[in-house]
């Protein structure tokens, strides 16, 4: 398979016909210039070192020194091969609470890390523990919304997760509940892969029935684990005050977080915990890993050097080819045979 880097350049082709036809019109100028002089057998006469075909081939050399440039600057690549490769994990969808009550303090001081820094953080470190599964994220506030769907390339994953924020969903509140059912139906239909969701959250369930969601998730066979993010004495959320003008107070509801856990078989970190990514890795990887095949692409290996020998050669040879005739050449006409009459002149 052969392909380019920037296609886009190869338009510069066009270049060539432009170059020739401009060739071509002065090579006709030149000769209706001679013409001017008198018949153009006899001028040639008055100039025995002017060549006839030094200068095609001269052209001839320069747009194949052009064209193998732009080639060379399109980045031709060839070998490029599809590879299936087989692979062994889990299935992963991250459930990420992006309400405006995250915007709060993780700690009990206000001016403390807020809970979507550190929720960020805490996913990115758990991502780069998953090796060889697949994940996916759901965001949610008071409605949930498919952020990314399962995938194996960790960095989009973490690319998505440094951009989130309340903005995203226009809907504000809290709906755990729904965050868990589009989670569940984010996994792959396969009924032998293993899959778990990561809920993290303050729990400031505003819909309720997220215990029943859990539950149907065991029941379906997926795991749900929980990070609570906050403390249980709350923080104030900058910014925002009640329709009485009193500031907000937003606290994480351990308890609520735990029932969730228990009912969606799964475990319960507090996201302060110094042990909270390595009790929450231990979890995942009690679930047993399942065989899936994983399409990639090897890159095709760049040619460009190639086409970048070829020019300088076109050049280098160009740079060797006088206008006016070759030495050894001129007692040779390529295209016009002597007469009997001719020949026993030159005697």
């Amino acid at each position: 398979m052969f392909d380019f880097a920037y296609p886009q350049y190869l338009y510069l082709l066009a270049l060539i016909p432009f170059f020739v036809l401009l060739y071509m019109t002065m090579r006709a100028s030149r000769r209706a210039k001679l013409r001017r002089f008198g018949r153009p057998e006899v001028i040639a006469s008055l100039m025995p070192d002017s060549s006839r075909y030094t200068p095609a081939i001269k052209i001839t050399l320069a747009m194949l020194a052009l064209a193998a440039l732009v080639i060379m600057v399109a980045r031709p690549r060839a070998g490029a091969k599809e590879q299936t490769e087989t692979s062994a994990g889990i299935e992963v969808m991250i459930a990420f609470d992006v309400s405006n009550s995250m915007l709060a303090s993780s700690t009990d001081k206000p001016d403390g890390v807020s809970r979507l820094d550190r929720a960020r953080l805490l996913l990115e470190k758990l991502i780069d523990r998953l090796n060889n599964d697949k994940v996916g994220l759901v965001i949610f506030a008071g409605e949930p919304k498919m952020q990314l769907p399962l995938t194996a390339d960790f960095y989009t994953a973490k690319m998505y997760l440094n951009e989130l924020n309340p903005q995203q969903i226009t809907y504000q509140g809290t709906d755990i509940a729904g965050a868990i059912k589009m989670a569940m139906n984010g996994f792959s239909p396969a009924e032998d892969m293993h899959k778990a969701i990561i809920l993290i959250t303050d729990a400031e369930d505003h819909e309720g029935a997220a215990v029943d969601a859990a539950r149907l998730a065991r029941e379906n066979g997926i795991q749900v684990d929980v990070i609570g993010l906050g403390t249980a004495g709350g923080t104030l959320l900058p910014g925002f005050t009640t329709p009485e003008g009193t500031p907000v107070i937003t606290k994480l509801n351990e308890q609520l977080a735990d029932e969730i856990a228990s009912a969606g078989d799964g475990i319960y970190v507090n996201g302060a915990s110094h042990s909270a990514l390595s009790e929450l890795s231990s979890q995942l990887d009690k679930l047993q890993k399942s065989e899936f095949n994983t399409v990639s692409y090897t890159a095709g290996a760049e040619q460009f050097p190639t086409f970048a020998f070829l020019a300088f050669l076109f050049l280098i040879i160009d740079i060797f080819i006088v206008n006016r005739k070759i030495s050894w050449l001129k007692g040779i006409n390529f295209f016009t045979k002597e007469t009997a009459a001719k020949k026993e002149a030159k005697k």
